[in-house]
Order: C-alpha cells, then sequence, then structure tokens
C-alpha cells in the first residue's frame, strides 16, 4: 500500500516536470515568467521644456558706460519687468523715469514689448535714458526762457514806444531776479538733487505739466513787465520785505531737499529725515512737508512784491495742490511712525 502512494507521487512529479527537463527554482522560474512577458518596457522620460534666458546689459546713453546687467530674463518677460529689475538695483529711478533704447538715439520701447522680440542673441543691449530728469527739466526750462522774453520787451508783444517812454520801477527787475532764481533752483536741484517719486508719471504729465506751468508764466510776465504796470501801494517797504522773505524761503526750500534727498545723513532713520544743524531744516518739528511750506511762502511772498492778480491766482492753485499733496504724506506717516504722531500739521503749522 505504501508503496503504491510513493509510485503515484512519483508520477504527479513527472507529470509536472517531464523526463529531460531541470527542476526550475523559484529563481529560474521568475526569469521564465519575464522571458515570456517579453522585454521591460522602458520608463518613458519626463520632457522638460526649454527655456531660454536672456542677459541685458543696460548702458548709459550719454556715456556708453555700463550701468549694470540683468541676468536670467525669460523670453515672455516685457521691458515693464526689465525696468522693475533695473529700479530694484538702482531704487533712485523708477520705472516711470525709465527710458530703454534698443540703439543710441532710437525710440523708446514701450512696456509691452516683450524681450523676445527685439533679441538678436542671448545678449542684449540697451540704453537708459532718464525721461523723468528730461520732462522735468522741459516743464521748469519754459518759465526761465518764456519770462525772459517779455522782460526784453521784444517786440510784438508790447508798443516799443509806450516801452521806450515808460522807464521800469525797480521792483519789475527784482521781480525778474527772484523768478529767475526760484527756476534756476528748480533745474539744479532736478540734476542734481531730486529723486522723482514713485507716484508721479512724467510721461503722462508732461502736456499739463509744460501748459500749467508755461501758460502761467506768460501771463505773469505779461503783467509784471507790461509798461503800464503800476508798482506795490507801500512801496519800497513792501518789496523790501518781501523779497527778502522770498529769499529765504528758497534757501529753506533747498536746505529742505537736500535733507529729502539724503536721510541716512540726518538720523538712524531712513524713511523719515529729522532736523540737523540747520536751522532751516527744523521746520520739521512743526510740519512734515517743509518743502511745500517754504514753496507757498515764496510765491506769497512773489505775490505781495509784485502785487498782481495773476501771480495771486497762481499761488491759490499751488497752494491747494500742494496742500492735497501734503496731506497724503501726512497720513503715510503717520501710519509708519509711531513716535510722528506729536506732528499735528502737514505743511502749515498748527493749522493744516
Amino acid at each position: 500500500m505504501f508503496k503504491r502512494q510513493k509510485s503515484l507521487a512519483s508520477e504527479s512529479k513527472n507529470e509536472c516536470f517531464p523526463q529531460g527537463a531541470a527542476r526550475s527554482t523559484p529563481k529560474n522560474d521568475m526569469r521564465n515568467f519575464l522571458l515570456s512577458a517579453g522585454p521591460l518596457k522602458p520608463t518613458p522620460a519626463v520632457k522638460h521644456s526649454k527655456t531660454t534666458h536672456f542677459e541685458i546689459e543696460i548702458l548709459d546713453a550719454q556715456t556708453r558706460k555700463q550701468i549694470c546687467i540683468v541676468d536670467k530674463v525669460m523670453q515672455t518677460s516685457t521691458i515693464r519687468d526689465v525696468k522693475q529689475k533695473f529700479h530694484k538695483t538702482y531704487p533712485k529711478w523708477y520705472p516711470s523715469r525709465i527710458g530703454l533704447q534698443l540703439e543710441h538715439g532710437g525710440p523708446f520701447l514701450k512696456d509691452y514689448i516683450t524681450i523676445q522680440s527685439v533679441a538678436a542673441s542671448s545678449i542684449i543691449t540697451l540704453y537708459f535714458t532718464d525721461l523723468g530728469q528730461q520732462i522735468f527739466l522741459a516743464e521748469y526750462t519754459g518759465p526761465l526762457l518764456i519770462y525772459l522774453l517779455f522782460y526784453l520787451r521784444i517786440p510784438y508783444i508790447y508798443d516799443m514806444k509806450e516801452s521806450s517812454r515808460r522807464p521800469r520801477h525797480p521792483v519789475v527787475h527784482l521781480a525778474c531776479f527772484c523768478h529767475c532764481i526760484h527756476y534756476i533752483r528748480y533745474l539744479l536741484e532736478t540734476l542734481f538733487v531730486h529723486k522723482v517719486s514713485a507716484g508721479h508719471t512724467p510721461l503722462k504729465n508732461l502736456i499739463k505739466g509744460c501748459a500749467f506751468y508755461w501758460g502761467f508764466t506768460s501771463w505773469i510776465a505779461y503783467y509784471i513787465n507790461h509798461p503800464r504796470y503800476t508798482p506795490p501801494s507801500f512801496g519800497n517797504r513792501q518789496v523790501t520785505v518781501s523779497a527778502i522773505n522770498f529769499l529765504i524761503c528758497e534757501a529753506g526750500n533747498h536746505f529742505i531737499n537736500v535733507v529729502l534727498a539724503h536721510p541716512n545723513h540726518t538720523g538712524t532713520n531712513a524713511c523719515f529725515p529729522s532736523p540737523n544743524y540747520n536751522p532751516f531744516t527744523w521746520m520739521f518739528f512743526l510740519v512734515s512737508c517743509p518743502n511745500y511750506t517754504y514753496e507757498i511762502g515764496s510765491w506769497i511772498s512773489f505775490t505781495v512784491m509784485t502785487q498782481t492778480l495773476p501771480v495771486g491766482i497762481f499761488t491759490l492753485l499751488m497752494s491747494i495742490q500742494m496742500s492735497l499733496w501734503a496731506q497724503k504724506k501726512h497720513k503715510t506717516y503717520l501710519k509708519k511712525f509711531n513716535s510722528y504722531m506729536h506732528r499735528k500739521s502737514a505743511m502749515i503749522p498748527f493749522i493744516l
């Protein structure tokens, strides 16, 4: 009986493994399975999109010297993106103030133009021009020249016979001097001191600014330099006091602008300047925007000195506009600085 079961077991084994075939191990079984299933298919590689980066070299349009290099600029980036990166490197040049040209003397590139559309290779050279400086120079050069044309009484403006018969009052010469001092200071500060704030958009405001300053200058100069101009009611005393106050306000305005341009020189706080040893800067103790205070003081003095209606209207409009700017900046300072809360006024001490 036992032998019979043993023989049956051997037969069953022979059925599973025929004669001449080697008995397979688990390792061989796996190999046979893989061979029967066919060769393994390689795992598909993940395809990475090739992104080309550009390197932009920015040169000064006047000196042709290199200012900086903006690297890792993508194909889809625009001129606006380049201006933003340029601004991060040089914070004093805001995007609205930056003009970029593909060729020296060529047209300025629009903000929406992509880098890929102007790229001839992976390295792009652009020329930088300070638009803010150019536009403000245009705004301030016009009034200076226009006033001088009226002061010289060129033909076709006044009657030459009447001009030759009527001598000029000394206040006319003094008014021309003060007006020129005011705009020469503007021009020099634009070149060497001023920084255009982020809120300004010089390109959009060029026509409006030039029309305002040039138009009012023509109106003011026409009245003051007219042969029939009458001097102030209180004579030389009114003129002298107003002229002295005008020069004081002009000096104060200049020193305040220097402090605003170099806040690190006045204390540890680089965001909000503090008064220093210069007495003109002590106005910071009373108001948050003393440059507007001195500016309005200059035009009020000029109005009293010349005693003309056009100057008074111009001073009124300037006062309204600057009061709005001062109040806006004052609110910003109140949010940023807790220690600044004791400064109650924005432009006029104890009033506004």
